[in-house]
């Protein structure tokens, strides 16, 4: 053994040998009780960050089950990520003069396939510099065709059972990244704006957002309000384009909030929207899908929303009815990707009915079909949320996913909205009605940008002709599918459900360990879609670990400066060390703190361990072990001692107590077995006691095989070293 421990040979040397010799792919044996995990799919052209980092939970899980004897299968996956990769692969599209604009909507997506498949493999080769024990030979990526065509066939199945449908509803819409996302995937954030206080002749509103002005269709004050009892029925004036509207009453109006009257805008306000529908009320948009302003006076027409606040606000003034503004603090919706203010805004859009696929998911882990793992912390949320759900809107104007399986006859539907690039790399928009006598349909097919179908437009779930009018100018969707909603039917997709012999073995799988904020994204929704198509739970347990926080309880972010990246850690101080560090002193559910002194100190544990490893080897090779044990007092306490420390680290593992099971195997090696035991031998082994020396080994081999899940690498080197002739740790008994 080497003075030093050398652990960049060390690791590159073990996981190829691990890999080489099919460690990781397990056989099939229908006599036991296989253990299956699937991978949390990171984006699979994102380079690895410290949640990533934190799959060394599963590492642990699978290590620890694979030394029990049981056919072990930790499956891994990357996601196309739809919205993710592309916002990434359009920021760097603007870096070079372009936009996504600029290309017909195959070109953009055969670009980003090419940025992708440059990027693929950089998250799968940093996960194995970790240790992940991940079988690759069931590697899975989210658009492989045999994923698609299944995710396609759900689509139809739901369609099928009246679960799909299609609605123009108010969704939240980012006009900088083109897309609308569900209520999940918008964040909330506290801003400081101005409240305007504008004049509407016979009343007074205040507003964050005087630009709608010219969407309202109403005023509306409480029915509690007795300040606006005789108003009630009454008109009010919209300023600058002096159009009346009723003041009407309604209960979700705040009477302590600026003047007490609101103006309703139901086309670019959630709220506004259901005090419309309640009042049956008309709906004005003045907000395209790329934000800039439409159906207002001339003057206003095109300006994005900043700028069309701001002329108008000036305006007002100007006309004598902005009466004031006050400074607001309130909460803004944000685009989780973008960090762009979110639009409310009128749009068709495919929607899946989620009550009838959440009851089940609800009733499942009530039953104990599945448990949530911390179960006080996180069995309320899943229940809040699945019994409060919305229906989900699956579909996304982004071309980096799978179409929706939707065809249109552009014949039978000649007000569908085309955008597309014709022959002279121009952009041309405008319904089929109005473009169908200057293009050809091929001209606008090649083109294609995207389509956007009037809510009453008929459709078909297959393509070729038409079956009503017989005709083949037929386009498909546009529309992209949410990832989600790929990533919801992972268990099924990967392990090739309904037939294969994957899914009839390794399904339902044993846990599923991800970060809780996915909860509601992903775990609730494979849950659902488990029990809807396979009639059966996706995982028997769910585990819940919390956020990489640094040492003062920090968020991480490079805002902060306070990132620490897991690969120069690896580089610096080892796999094992920054492994160890991660779950080391984690309490169930709680932020994991980490820091490089944390990392460190883990390193200096690796050199203890390999130090013990160098000593033993030392007195091995000037005595001669021999079979038998020492059977003095202090051997037998020293192997009872260990015997409780396997026991209880055996039982906080099942128990998903990971931190704390490190912490009694560290304290044991560490003291009791090398500041203690150790020096207390070194007199012994010096008068050649070979029968302390082979307690020395058993005690030894056997605390390295308790460590091998949590510090693959240099367990694995130390044994080989020590006992070159017994198995590697990945396959021992544990």
């Amino acid at each position: 053994m080497d003075k030093v421990y050398q652990h960049k040979s060390v690791e590159e040397k073990w996981y190829k040998i691990w890999e080489e010799k099919g460690y990781f792919t397990p056989k099939i044996d229908k006599s036991k009780k296989p253990y299956t995990v699937l991978l949390p799919l990171p984006n699979a052209n994102d380079p690895m960050h410290m949640g990533h980092a934190l799959f060394t939970v599963e590492d642990i899980l699978v290590r620890f089950h694979r030394m029990l004897g049981e056919p072990t299968l930790w499956l891994p996956g990357g996601d196309h990520a739809g919205i993710e990769t592309q916002f990434v692969f359009e920021k760097k599209l603007a870096r070079e003069g372009k936009s996504r604009f600029d290309f017909d909507r195959d070109t953009l997506y055969r670009m980003i396939s090419d940025f992708v498949d440059q990027n693929k493999n950089i998250n799968r080769d940093q996960m194995k510099r970790l240790g992940f024990s991940l079988d690759w030979t069931r590697y899975h990526f989210s658009l492989e065709p045999k994923i698609v065509e299944k995710v396609l066939a759900t689509f139809q199945k739901l369609h099928h059972d009246n679960l799909i449908y299609r609605a123009e509803r108010l969704v939240n819409f980012c006009p900088r990244c083109g897309t609308a996302f569900s209520d999940l995937e918008v964040n909330h954030e506290e801003r400081s704006d101005l409240l305007y206080f504008i004049d509407y002749g016979s009343i007074q509103i205040a507003t964050a957002r005087p630009e709608t002005i010219f969407a309202d269709v109403a005023v509306a004050v409480n029915p509690k309000d007795k300040r606006f009892k005789k108003a009630v029925g009454k008109t009010a004036i919209i300023p600058l384009i002096n159009k009346e509207i009723p003041i009407i009453s309604d209960d979700a109006i705040q009477i302590d909030f600026g003047t007490g009257a609101l103006k309703v805008t139901p086309a670019h306000d959630q709220v506004d929207y259901e005090i419309g529908l309640r009042h049956k009320l008309p709906v004005i948009s003045t907000i395209d899908r790329f934000g800039r302003f439409i159906q207002v006076p001339q003057q206003y027409k095109g300006l994005k929303i900043a700028a069309a606040r701001k002329m108008i606000a000036d305006d007002l003034e100007k006309a004598g009815k902005l009466v004031k503004t006050e400074p607001l603090i309130h909460t803004v919706s944000i685009c989780y990707r973008c960090k762009g203010t979110i639009e409310p805004m009128l749009m068709p859009q495919w929607f899946v009915k989620t009550k009838p696929l959440a009851e089940p998911a609800i009733q499942a882990v009530k039953k104990g079909r599945t448990k949530i793992v911390p179960a006080k912390r996180f069995e309320k949320l899943y229940f809040d949320w699945l019994e409060n759900i919305h229906d989900w809107n699956i579909s996304r104007q982004i071309v980096w996913g799978p179409r929706l399986p939707i065809w249109y006859c552009l014949d039978c539907n000649l007000e569908l909205e085309i955008s597309f690039i014709d022959s002279k790399g121009q952009k041309v928009s405008g319904t089929y009605k109005n473009l169908s006598d200057k293009y050809a349909f091929e001209e606008i097919e090649k083109g294609l940008q995207s389509i956007i179908a009037p809510l009453d437009a008929t459709y078909s779930l297959t393509s070729g002709p038409c079956k009503t009018c017989g005709g083949n100018h037929i386009l498909q969707e546009t529309d992209t599918f949410d990832t989600w909603f790929l990533s919801g039917q992972w268990p099924l997709t990967t392990l090739d459900f309904p037939d294969g012999a994957d899914f009839k073995y390794f399904y339902p799988t044993s846990v599923l360990d991800t970060l809780w904020d996915i909860l509601f994204f992903w775990v609730a929704r494979m849950m659902m879609f488990g029990l809807y198509l396979a009639n059966d739970v996706p995982f028997r347990v769910i585990h819940l670990h919390s956020r990489v926080v640094d040492n003062h309880g920090q968020k991480m972010s490079k805002s902060k400066g306070n990132v620490v990246n897991p690969i120069e850690m690896v580089d610096k101080y080892g796999a094992d060390a920054l492994r160890f560090a991660l779950v080391f002193g984690a309490a169930p559910g709680s932020d994991i703190s980490l820091s490089e002194d944390k990392i460190r100190g883990m390193r200096n544990f690796s050199n203890k361990l390999w130090n013990i490893g160098r000593f033993l080897k030392m007195s091995s090779s000037s005595l001669s072990p021999q079979s038998s044990l020492s059977s003095s007092s202090s051997d037998k306490i020293m192997l009872s001692e260990f015997k409780k420390v396997h026991k209880k680290a055996t039982s906080l593992i099942e128990k998903y107590q990971f931190g704390q099971a490190g912490e009694i195997i560290y304290e044991f090696i560490w003291h009791a077995f090398a500041d203690n035991y150790i020096e207390e031998s070194k007199d012994l082994l010096k008068e050649n006691n070979t029968a302390r020396l082979n307690t020395l080994l058993t005690i030894y081999q056997g605390s390295l095989k308790l460590l091998h899940p949590f510090m693959p690498f240099i367990t694995e080197e130390i044994n080989h070293s020590l006992f070159p002739n017994s198995d590697p740790l990945i396959i021992s008994t544990w």
